[in-house]
């Protein structure tokens, strides 16, 4: 049997939601030969002290899988460190990685599909992450397809596309302006804009840079034509601020049937993706809302110094 990917689950103060994920987990016919690494970060204030202790105090009851490790850091890394660290340290030991949020509902063919995957796809250079959640984009008739944009709720990736990560705002000097309008996909989404704030200090995420390190390459991620995770973190509680429905989706109910593709975006996604990111300006599953919020109080403060400019010209 081949070997199966590790798990690596990042918990932090929501002992429903964690429970949820991992019972949903356990219920994947591959949990018990799969090995579990659980990252659980220190409260970020007291206020959060109580609510990280009773997930701590979950998480050391937790079996059903061939092991489970625990990681209890002693300071407050916060999500992008935490995410970085433990995904560096499993990669460089395993190869590969499959990772998960302590709010991330899977189907029971979830792991089944990232394994599968993984092994087909292991020695393609140009895939670069295997995502297990898909938008609510509409119908799309391919059981899978791909995407130069990587999605960040229940992903997988090799050490070999790893390696390639640099949380380094340098990255944004090898764009020019067709590639930042291609990067925001036609300029409908604002990842262009959350590499901008955090060069300047505002923001402080891992996941665009990451998106930036498949970009550059001419990297893909391949997804699902049907959705294996389902969000349940946007419901207001936690870090996540406004609950929002905008990406509820049903996790499969059956396997995805994994057949190898050409290594090519697919057009039909890219203009779905497009449609779907034009509707509005709601909070994307790719951050919480306190970074949307950041990012509407950053525009609101555009807008203003660009009305008085005017004032001041007439």
């Amino acid at each position: 049997m081949t070997t199966l990917a590790p798990i690596a689950l990042f918990v932090y103060n929501r002992p429903s939601h964690t429970r949820q994920t991992v019972e949903s987990l356990q219920n994947n016919g591959l949990a018990k030969d799969s090995s579990l690494t659980i990252y659980s970060d220190a409260p970020k204030s007291a206020e959060h002290a109580e609510a990280v202790n009773k997930v701590r105090e979950y998480i050391r009851q937790i079996d059903g899988f061939k092991s489970v490790t625990i990681i209890e850091w002693e300071m407050n890394y916060g999500l992008a460190r935490s995410i970085i660290e433990g995904v560096t340290r499993l990669c460089g030991e395993y190869g590969r990685v499959i990772v998960l949020e302590d709010d991330l509902v899977t189907s029971p063919y979830f792991l089944q599909f990232m394994n599968d995957a993984l092994n087909m796809y292991e020695h393609e250079d140009q895939v670069m992450q295997i995502s297990g959640f898909t938008y609510p984009i509409g119908h799309i008739e391919d059981e899978t397809f791909f995407l130069r944009l990587p999605l960040c709720w229940g992903w997988a990736t090799w050490n070999r596309a790893w390696v390639h990560f640099r949380k380094d705002n340098d990255v944004m000097l090898k764009f020019d302006k067709k590639m930042r309008r291609a990067f925001s996909f036609n300029n409908t989404y604002h990842f262009w804009w959350q590499l901008e704030l955090n060069k300047k200090g505002k923001l402080n995420t891992w996941f665009v840079y990451w998106y930036a390190a498949l970009f550059l390459r001419g990297g893909l991620a391949l997804y699902p034509g049907k959705s294996l995770v389902k969000n349940i973190g946007m419901d207001g509680s936690g870090m996540h601020g406004d609950p929002t429905n905008n990406y509820d989706v049903v996790p499969a109910s059956s396997a995805v049937q994994l057949a190898p593709i050409t290594c090519r975006e697919s057009e039909v996604a890219v203009k779905l993706h497009e449609d779907f990111f034009r509707k509005d300006f709601q909070p994307p599953p790719l951050m919480p809302i306190r970074v949307v919020n950041k990012l509407r109080r950053e525009f609101g403060k555009l807008l203003r110094a660009i009305s008085v400019g005017g004032a001041r010209g007439k």
